[in-house]
């Protein structure tokens, strides 16, 4: 064997040095594989955060009033009575708002909570309807005058519902409404029983006619505030039908209402929330104002009311929520919800007349 044969590498020699040559450096490599590693956390992270996100923002189903009421009932070993179905309803109200899948979200600071939006103010609308109806208990479905006391639960009820919406600490909203719903129960096993301790609900014409007018404005406003979402100019009737009416400063006889474009899924959801509540509520009103309502003949109007809330809370198939001129190419969420909210609105206005009478 020559020297030049010598010196040259064998094959096993070669082979080694090309693999070393294409390994690639430990120390480079680990900031890659580390980045890897990141992109593939964060990219789980992010699919479970948006399906979970997806999950808590579905719209809890409605239940039947009825049998909501009897298992309360029961539970206390009590019979259900006159006013256990709306107490009951409100009750089962709280509750699904506070214990839904993500539970209560409009306070969350952490996500996907606090990325969500339109659940929020789901959770809003029903609130404020949670609100109202506490507010009618104990101002004039507990009290058979104007004079009479208040009932002492429902006075501790009442303040507690209408608790800041987004607390999270110190006390926390749920905490609040939490113990709203201990009170409503308190007041509702108090219904049933005899005695010094006894608790009333008086299921009168002119105490239903009190809290619908509650409810009129409350739609009339969702409504108008739904169709502003195309802008509008409308006349100045602030003061119309009294010549000698006044107001603090004066305003243009002629103004124009539009929705910022960032609210306006925001007055849709909440509209669609507070639907949602008033159907729960008003089934629950059928039953224990059925004999005034029969008197009246006013059950298929209140029945109507419902059906109107009912159609406001069908699924909406588009991911986004358009806002379509009024006879433009594209759909405008805002106006279909806002036809079903003025005929709720319209119908509610018709019941009232129908009970204002002798």
């Amino acid at each position: 064997m020559s020297d030049s044969e010598s010196k040259q590498p064998s094959a096993l020699a070669r082979l080694s040095q090309r693999i070393k040559r294409w390994q690639p450096n430990s120390e480079a490599s680990d900031p890659i594989r580390l980045g890897r590693w990141v992109v593939v956390v964060l990219a789980i992270y992010g699919v479970l955060i948006i399906g979970l996100g997806m999950y808590w923002s579905q719209t809890p189903d409605g239940f039947d009033t009825s049998d909501t009421a009897a298992h309360y009932a029961a539970a206390a070993e009590q019979d259900v009575v006159t006013g256990s179905v709306t107490v009951s309803t409100l009750r089962e109200v709280i509750r699904t708002l506070l214990e839904k899948p993500g539970g209560y979200l409009l306070n969350d600071l952490f996500p996907p909570g606090v990325w969500l939006d339109n659940m929020p103010h789901w959770e809003y609308g029903v609130l404020v309807q949670c609100r109202d109806l506490a507010r009618a208990l104990r101002e004039v479905l507990s009290r058979s005058q104007s004079q009479s006391k208040e009932d002492v639960d429902l006075t501790l009820a009442e303040p507690r519902i209408n608790f800041q919406s987004d607390s999270w600490i110190l006390p926390a909203s749920e905490s609040e409404y939490r113990d709203a719903s201990r009170f409503l129960e308190a007041y509702r096993s108090r219904l049933a029983i005899t005695g010094e301790r006894s608790a009333q609900f008086y299921a009168r014409a002119d105490n239903l006619n009190h809290w619908l007018g509650m409810i009129e404005k409350r739609l009339g406003s969702l409504s108008q505030r739904l169709s502003a979402s195309v802008g509008q100019r409308r006349l100045n009737t602030d003061l119309a039908g009294d010549s000698a009416a006044a107001q603090s400063t004066q305003a243009p006889e002629e103004i124009i209402v539009q929705t910022p474009w960032r609210e306006i899924d925001d007055i849709f959801y909440e509209s669609r929330g507070a639907a949602w509540a008033l159907t729960q509520f008003l089934k629950a009103a059928e039953v224990d104002f059925s004999d005034v309502l029969a008197k009246k003949n006013a059950t298929v109007s209140l029945r109507q009311i419902i059906r109107e809330l009912e159609a406001a809370q069908a699924p909406v198939w588009s991911p986004i929520i358009l806002n379509g001129s009024g006879f433009g190419l594209w759909a405008n969420h805002s106006l279909v919800m806002a036809s079903y909210i003025s005929r709720a609105n319209a119908a509610t206005i018709d019941l009232r007349e129908l009970l204002s009478q002798g």
